[in-house]
């Protein structure tokens, strides 16, 4: 029997990575969407199926929060997050053969907005509002079950950095015309992590089963706002980028259907968990991200 993982809500930019990936290490891979040629999130017998015997299951379900804050948005995105992990959790649960592991998908954004000092699993302060309201009662909802045959993981994810989708589209557009420079204040800190590292992050998980609760996906090299942006010009040939006031960001919020929390917000997270285990970063800097992104190089396939 081949080995294999579910994907729940793994359509999507880091999904299809995951997905790619995976396949490249001979697994089957089973995707839960809503697209219909997927395992839909109404078909528990399917669900329980595909996850009987399963390596891991990754849950990446959720709405975009890149669009604006109001009521009805605010509800998809939080029912989005809720229900899934849910129908999800009572799947896992009703397994004869359940998953060793389950990673659920949350949020460095939990943390709350930090210029002073990082923010750790131990000692991370959790903030205040909208998003890190969604995400405590996404962790919440996971942890609510507690099953005996399997580990779970909440991965605290920050900003994915890849070539094919993410940020990196918005923010490749800005210094192209011209417009990468710092965004606000600039010092805001900027956490992130790329993609091929989260996908290692996973295989890491699996072979550590010390590791459980609470973890933050992020680089150990966060940059600022102001450095992020001289090294996307850098790595882009641009040699000026005018700055953007919070006044213009907050215009251009509302034309574009997004909230400027996504730019201002200073997230300033470490991986300590990862780092005491042993893990290593393939792009520990984001200088070393970028130049794989914009090169387009294939990421080495390794799984220290």
């Amino acid at each position: 029997m081949r080995k294999k993982v579910v994907l729940a809500g793994g359509t999507g930019f880091i999904g299809q990575y995951l997905e790619k990936r995976f396949k490249e290490q001979g697994y089957e891979v089973h995707i839960v969407s809503r697209q219909s040629n997927q395992i839909l999130w109404n078909d528990h017998r399917g669900i329980v199926a595909a996850l009987e015997g399963a390596e891991l299951v990754v849950n990446l379900a959720g709405k975009s929060v890149n669009c604006r804050y109001n009521a009805k948005n605010k509800k998809e995105i939080m029912d989005s997050r809720i229900k899934t992990t849910k129908l999800l959790g009572n799947a896992v649960a009703a397994c004869e053969n359940p998953p060793p592991l389950w990673v659920n998908a949350s949020t460095a954004t939990l943390y709350r907005h930090a210029e002073d000092r990082p923010m750790t699993e131990d000692d991370g302060e959790i903030g205040e509002g909208f998003s890190v309201e969604v995400g405590k009662a996404w962790e919440q909802a996971f942890f609510d079950f507690h099953l005996n045959q399997t580990r779970q993981v909440a991965l605290r994810i920050s900003i994915v950095l890849g070539a094919d989708g993410g940020v990196m589209g918005p923010y490749r557009n800005m210094v192209r015309f011209g417009l990468g420079g710092k965004q606000g204040p600039g010092k805001q800190m900027f956490s992130w992590i790329h993609i091929e590292d989260l996908y290692r992050m996973l295989v890491f998980l699996q072979q550590h089963a010390e590791i459980e609760g609470p973890v933050n996906a992020a680089t150990p090299y966060p940059v600022t706002n102001r450095e992020l942006m001289e090294q996307m010009r850098k790595a882009m040939n641009r040699r000026i980028g005018l700055p953007a006031p919070k006044f213009i960001l907050s215009t251009g919020a509302v034309l574009i259907g997004t909230e400027t929390e996504l730019i201002l917000k200073s997230r300033w997270v470490l991986p300590k968990k990862l780092q005491k285990a042993g893990f290593e970063f393939e792009y520990d800097t984001i200088d070393k991200a970028l130049d794989q992104i914009n090169q387009k190089k294939k990421p080495e396939p390794q799984t220290k």
